[in-house]
This record gives structure tokens, C-alpha cells and sequence, in this order.
């Protein structure tokens, strides 16, 4: 679970800044401050921390462009920045309650290959030692380790000598692992291994790599699942579908056949699901059972999905999902992904409240409480009142485990060229705390004026 992202140079964000995440974190601010932005820039730190791949920002559903896109553009004689800096920190995994350190990072500079954002600097640290890796048109590629005693460079004959040419690979090409397994815990085995210090630092010695093994390790437990993201307006229903690949898209088109398949191939589950759907239907008031209906005797033949709303005592008819209200088929595939047996460790949500009534835009943030309060990440990207209005009810009712410490309000605002993003919290009653003067101003404005002041 990632606890802070850091950003520089990045987008709209010029300054250094960094910004707390928390289990359930709620992006709110006016358009085009860079809320999808950051987004992004989550999904694509976790790529590269997760899969040792360089990330691809126009993957969707992002699309943030090439590097002089990506790049903070400073105006006049500032120009565009040579290179964009992130970082995350992440809670370790303990295997020992009386471990002292709670956190490793993350961080990666980007700079131009082609016109394409590439990562030439990335560093994990964990505790007081760290591990980085480089690669400059200068130097070439390096490894460098580092403890609170000081910092040594890697060198291997074999291969780190070898100069790279930059104009035929845009990325780094040893992994970290890889680096790692350069530190000689055993020199007499390691000829081709030099380990040199910098800085005037002294020589390594096993304290050092004692300090270091730790990392080795993370570099396992990084290997992992990406988040799952979600684009701000899913697909529309259709009348009958075909049941076709199962595949994560962010616009919610493999819903239906997940679904149907879940039926035909796992009833177990599927009741599971289909029950927790329905019971969300009915606290949002969007529907009473979700079902799906069968055109043939085989989970290769076509089918619909059917939803039916109730009366009190009267049931209702099952209706097509193409002929309920829109908000039914764009809240769908969130729900399902939220709730499925086999959901992200972290959902990268935008706007989920499109075409949603108030009450059910509140259930939204009732649902949200219970994924997160589950252990689970969930970062949403809000425009709704009543979405943030009942998480805060919920964390001063304790409708959940959901601590006031467990939810992050993170408020972009506009500052010139430049966003600055605050960190805000709730305290026990559910009240926002440090609110700087910009937010809540225009509504501030708006109710004065209804009561004509």
C-alpha cells in the first residue's frame, strides 16, 4: 500500500511536493489541475516498480502525450524542464513486529529518449541503505549502494564498462536485482567485481551489507499485480452480448462476459458477487437483483443482463440493462471490480459518480469505506459533495474500521502556472482540518448569495 507519492517537474506540479495517500484517498479540486494526471503518474510508478518495465504514460486509460507533454513548461525564459522526478513510499512487510522501519522508496527520474519519457535514474531505500541505478550519455550505466556510513560504486569488467549507446536503447538495462547481486558477499568468488568507494567514503564491510541484504528481499516482494484503473465514462450496454475475452479493460467492456462467465463456470462465486451487487443496488436505490439471462443452453451462446427494481412488496419485471437509467451500466463495472473474489490491492478510480443520483452517489462512498476498510487502496477522483460528505459521515459514525487517519482528502489547487496539491485530513467528527482559503470558496460564494448576503 503505497503512503506518499512525491512529484517535481511533473505536469502542472513545478515545485517539490508531496502527498500523503491513505487506504481510502479523495482527489477534489477544479478541472484541469492535474487530479487524472496524478493518477497516472500512480499507475505508472507502480508499473515500474512492480515489473522492472519502463512505464507507458499513453497507456489507457491515460493518454498524457510525449515528453515535451509531460514535462512541467515553465514559460518564458524557464522553458521546459530538462527531466521530471516521482517517488513512492509503501509500508514493508513486517515479519517482525519490533522492526523499527515501517517504509521503503521508490523513486525514479525521467528524462527525453526519442520523445518519450524514460527512466535514467532509479533508487530503493529501505531503512538507512539504499541501492540506485543510472544511465547518462556521460557515464553509462552504474550501480551505486549507499548505508548511513557512506556510498560505493559498483564496477564490473564484464559488463559495466561497456558503454551504451543511448541512440539504440532508451531504458535501463540491468534490473535491480541484477545491480544488487554485484555487492561481493563473497569477493573470493566475485573477481570481475569491484566495489569502489565515493565520496571519501570508507571501504564497505558487513555491517554495510547487512544494511543492504533488506533490499534484496524488497526487490522480490515489488514483483506484484498493478493497480487497477478505471476511465472516467465506461462503456455503454448493450441490448444482447457475445461472450468474448475476459480481459481488465478500464472501460468496464469485459464486465458482462466476466460476469456471464462467472455464472456458467463458478456458481459458488458468482452467487457471492451477484448477492454484494445486489445488496449495493439496493442502498443506492439503483436496482434490486442483478441477473443474467441466457439466450442459449451453452456459455458460448449470447446472453443479456437484466436488472429489476422493486416496490415494496411487488418485485418488478426484469428489465434489459439498456433500458434502465445510464448511471446503472456506468456504476456497474466499478461495483464489479470493487467486489469480485479477485479485486486489485489498489483501485485508481476517476469519477466514478457519473450519471449517478445524490443518494446513490452517497452509497458510492459508503462502499468505498468497507473496500478500504478491508485492507484494500482505493484513490478516487470525486467532483461529488455527497460522495465525500457520506465518507465523513462514516468515519464519525464508525460505520467501519475506517479510522479518521485512513482517509486522505487531497485538494488541487491552482496556483498560476503551477498546482500545489494539500494534504488534508478528517478528525474524529468527520470535519476537514487545515483547509487552506481556496477550498470550499466557491461554494462558500454560492451559498451566500442564495441567502442574498
Amino acid at each position: 500500500m503505497m503512503d506518499s507519492i512525491t512529484l517535481e517537474n511533473f505536469r502542472c506540479f513545478r515545485e517539490r511536493q508531496t502527498a500523503r495517500l491513505a487506504p481510502l484517498t479523495l482527489l477534489v479540486g477544479e478541472n484541469s489541475t492535474g487530479k487524472t494526471s496524478f493518477l497516472a503518474l500512480i499507475r505508472a510508478l507502480a508499473a515500474f516498480a512492480y515489473t522492472q518495465r519502463p512505464p507507458n504514460f499513453k497507456e489507457p486509460p491515460y493518454d498524457l502525450g510525449s515528453f515535451d507533454e509531460i514535462a512541467h513548461y515553465r514559460g518564458g525564459r524557464g522553458g521546459r524542464a530538462e527531466s521530471f522526478e516521482a517517488a513512492f513510499t509503501a509500508r514493508q512487510l513486517r515479519r517482525r513486529r519490533s522492526q523499527s522501519k515501517d517504509f521503503y522508496e521508490f523513486a525514479v527520474t525521467f528524462a527525453e529518449r526519442g520523445t518519450a519519457p524514460a527512466p535514467v535514474r532509479r533508487r530503493i531505500a529501505v531503512g538507512d541503505a539504499w541501492v540506485e541505478d543510472a544511465l547518462d550519455a556521460v557515464s553509462g550505466y552504474s550501480v551505486r549502494f549507499g548505508t548511513k556510513r557512506g556510498a560505493w560504486v559498483a564496477t564490473d569488467s564484464n559488463d559495466l564498462r561497456t558503454p551504451i549507446d543511448l541512440g539504440e536503447q532508451m531504458y535501463m538495462y540491468l534490473a535491480l536485482d541484477r545491480a544488487l547481486d554485484l555487492v561481493p558477499l563473497d569477493s573470493h568468488n566475485q573477481d570481475s567485481i569491484e566495489i569502489k568507494p565515493v565520496d571519501g567514503s570508507p571501504a564497505m564491510n558487513s555491517d554495510d551489507l547487512t544494511l543492504l541484504e533488506p533490499i534484496r528481499s524488497y526487490i522480490i516482494r515489488l514483483v506484484g499485480p498493478r493497480p487497477f484503473a478505471s476511465a472516467p465514462v465506461r462503456s455503454k450496454p448493450e441490448r444482447t452480448y457475445n461472450p468474448a475475452r475476459l480481459d481488465r479493460d478500464p472501460d468496464g467492456d469485459y464486465v458482462p462476459m466476466y460476469l456471464a462467465d462467472l455464472r456458467w463456470q463458478q456458481k459458488e462465486a458468482w452467487d457471492t458477487l451477484k448477492s454484494r451487487i445486489d445488496e449495493f443496488g439496493r442502498t443506492a436505490g439503483l436496482f434490486d437483483e442483478l441477473s443474467i439471462r441466457p439466450l442459449g443452453t451453452k456459455a458460448s451462446e449470447p446472453f443479456q443482463v437484466q436488472v429489476r427494481k422493486g416496490d415494496g412488496s411487488l418485485k418488478g419485471p426484469r428489465r434489459n440493462l439498456l433500458d434502465v437509467g445510464y448511471g446503472v451500466s456506468q456504476v456497474l463495472p466499478i461495483v464489479t471490480e470493487l467486489l469480485r473474489p479477485d479485486a486489485a490491492d489498489q483501485h485508481l478510480l476517476q469519477q466514478p459518480e457519473v450519471h449517478l443520483h445524490p443518494s446513490a452517489q452517497a452509497a458510492l462512498g459508503t462502499l468505498f469505506c468497507q473496500v478500504a476498510a478491508s485492507g484494500r487502496q482505493l484513490i478516487v477522483e470525486t467532483h461529488s459533495d455527497h460522495l465525500i460528505d457520506r465518507v465523513r459521515m462514516d468515519v464519525r459514525d464508525r460505520t467501519t474500521s475506517l479510522k479518521p487517519e485512513d482517509v486522505s482528502l487531497l485538494y488541487f489547487e491552482r496556483t498560476g502556472l503551477d498546482v500545489c496539491i494539500h494534504s488534508l485530513r478528517f478528525d474524529k467528527l468527520g470535519n476537514v482540518l487545515n483547509a487552506p482559503p481556496g477550498y470550499r470558496q466557491f461554494f462558500l460564494k454560492e451559498v451566500n448569495r442564495s441567502l442574498g448576503l
